[in-house]
């Protein structure tokens, strides 16, 4: 009955794009045919959550390579794209000051200690260092130890502390979706909370491009209570259009995955 409730949702909604319940995205027009996917699945929302779907839908909109379709989603959805919130970077700021302060050997000390400001918002803070390392050897090292951390502090007992570690499973898998790194994906989503989550499924598959999956999983899971289905197709689809699917190499993972290797989605 619900996968009969969606074909009807998408019929009406999606037009051409989106045939039927199951058919997948092919990569000549991706971008539009994702983003009708992903306000179809949208649809099944009561209108009051749906409309806190719209902002977030026009500004995915916005990243696709083909800006015909901004104005077009601009009148289907009745309202003009407004401004992007203005966020307060703390993890990038924090990292900033104490790597000009101290130094990467201060940075990495302590972050190990979780000496302040690692006290708070540690995994954060170390991605942030990541991103602003001025070599490839220290951010493969920041992101070892990241790994190192992540791992659970077993006592006499044969208990653990992993109350980060699901946190350090998200910020190393985003990482390494950047850096187009599988393995390390692979190792940091297993530490996450929920590793079949759509937001990962979407962005491994932009390190191996096998995107054929994404449309029918975005349907066929459509939450008509919640809206954080939607916001994770959303969330894990604007990497692929902002930066595109990785090449596939056969080098080993970990040789120079610090550099992008990606190619643009077909227009």
């Amino acid at each position: 009955m619900r996968g009969f409730f969606l074909f009807c949702v998408v019929m009406l909604s999606a037009g051409p794009v989106v045939a039927a319940v199951g058919a997948p995205c092919p990569r000549d027009g991706e971008a539009a045919c994702m983003v009708e996917t992903i306000w179809a699945a949208a649809e099944v929302l009561p209108a009051e959550k749906r409309a806190r779907l719209v902002q977030p839908v026009l500004h995915l909109v916005k990243a696709a390579p083909d800006k015909t379709l901004l104005p077009i989603w601009e009148t289907r959805l009745g309202e003009p794209i407004s401004p992007a919130p203005r966020s307060y970077e703390y993890a990038g700021e924090q990292a900033a000051f104490l790597l000009s302060d101290e130094g990467w050997d201060g940075f990495m000390k302590r972050a190990r200690d979780r000496q302040a400001p690692f006290n708070i918002g540690r995994p954060e803070i170390m991605a942030a260092g990541v991103r602003q390392a001025d070599t490839p050897k220290r951010a493969r090292d920041l992101m070892e130890l990241m790994f190192n951390l992540a791992r659970p502090n077993v006592s006499r007992g044969g208990g653990g502390d992993t109350f980060e570690q699901a946190d350090f499973g998200h910020v190393l898998s985003e990482l390494a979706m950047e850096r187009c790194d599988l393995a390390a994906f692979d190792k940091a989503a297993a530490m996450t909370a929920k590793p079949d989550a759509l937001r990962y499924s979407i962005w491994r598959a932009r390190i191996t491009g096998k995107s054929a999956g994404l449309a029918p999983r975005i349907l066929q899971d459509a939450d008509a209570d919640d809206t954080r289905h939607v916001r994770q197709a959303i969330e894990g689809y604007r990497a692929i259009l902002t930066r595109g699917y990785c090449r596939q190499v056969e080098a080993p993972v970990h040789k120079d995955i610090f550099s992008e290797r990606f190619m643009p989605i077909t227009r």
